[in-house]
């Protein structure tokens, strides 16, 4: 007796959307990243492997790697923390857990874009309220000197805490000491609430048994409860959230392009934003595409590699 074919009908429009969305611009990306093609233009010329080279050659390209790097070295980590931080805080209250989950979540829930103009107007440095906060006063002023002091030898006049007290306040978007680092606390704060939601989410499916059954081992602390019992119960959700949170990282764009444009000096100039400013400004649609194939090699390798390490230590329930 024959098998029926007729599954292939209903999987078949799934397959052929995937191929068409997902799989083919990849390999018209690939094929564009050998050519000196330009969007408009009649013919195009095969280059070969000039575009790839052309990425450890130009000091512009080697700005992009070590911002986009530094950046996802920064918001992961820190992201992480903060989401399990407060997903734990949030989950031992007994009132006012929803208003805190609402708080926390809202910068997920605005507009990225919308919120960059926001921040831009915070961090201006002549109206910006951080400055101003800074500004009454020097507010930091009395936190450095209690952890300096004058028998560590640091002089005011020289240091950061100097130019923070001086009459020119910091211009965060416009100094390239700050761009990245102002970048990385709006990610931070966008990116911390989602987290946190994913991380409350695995909190649930603990087995309360499992704290009962460490107390009569003698895990009284929260501090040992939380490394037997909680941590590694949450290996699952570990794996999620830091591949997740470093592949956001990487696709930032929107707080670049509406803060600081690559700038200044290159300090922001991320992947996602050089390859807008090579395929779409500059019409460089070749080189464009040379870097969307390094942003897709970068983001497979990063999650093989975190799903490889980190699920070895997983413990399922």
């Amino acid at each position: 007796m024959g098998h029926s074919r007729s599954h292939f009908w209903f999987v078949s429009p799934a397959v052929i959307l995937m191929f068409v969305i997902l799989i083919l611009p990849v390999f018209v990306a690939a094929t564009f990243s050998f050519t000196d093609y330009n969007l408009g233009s009649s013919d195009f010329r095969w280059i070969g492997w000039k575009n790839y080279e052309s990425l450890g050659k130009f000091s512009s390209y080697k700005k992009m790697f070590t911002a986009s790097l530094t950046y996802v070295v920064i918001v992961v980590p820190i992201s992480v923390l903060l989401g399990l931080g407060s997903a734990m805080l949030i989950s031992s209250l007994r009132f006012g857990g929803e208003f805190y989950k609402a708080i926390f979540f809202l910068p997920v829930m605005a507009t990225l874009l919308a919120m960059a103009y926001a921040w831009e107007f915070a961090l201006d440095p002549v109206m910006g309220v951080i400055n101003k906060f800074l500004d009454d006063g020097c507010s930091v002023g009395w936190f450095y000197k209690l952890i300096t002091g004058t028998w560590l030898g640091f002089n005011p006049t020289e240091s950061w805490y100097g130019e923070l007290c001086s009459d020119r306040m910091p211009n965060w978007l416009g100094n390239r000491k700050y761009a990245l680092g102002s970048i990385s606390f709006i990610g931070i704060w966008q990116a911390f609430g989602f987290n946190m939601v994913l991380y409350l989410a695995g909190l649930t499916s603990v087995p309360r048994d499992l704290y009962a059954a460490a107390e009569m081992d003698g895990a009284n602390s929260t501090w040992e409860k939380f490394k037997l019992v909680t941590w590694p119960m949450l290996g699952p959700t570990h794996v999620f959230v830091v591949t997740i949170t470093s592949i956001r990282s990487f696709q930032v764009f929107d707080t670049v392009e509406a803060l600081t444009r690559g700038g200044p000096s290159k300090s922001t100039y991320v992947m996602v934003y050089a390859m807008f400013e090579k395929g779409v400004k500059q019409n460089l649609v070749g080189m464009g595409s040379t870097l969307t194939i390094v942003f897709l090699g970068f983001v497979l390798i990063l999650t093989l590699t975190q799903v490889y390490f980190i699920n070895r230590k997983v413990h399922y329930s």
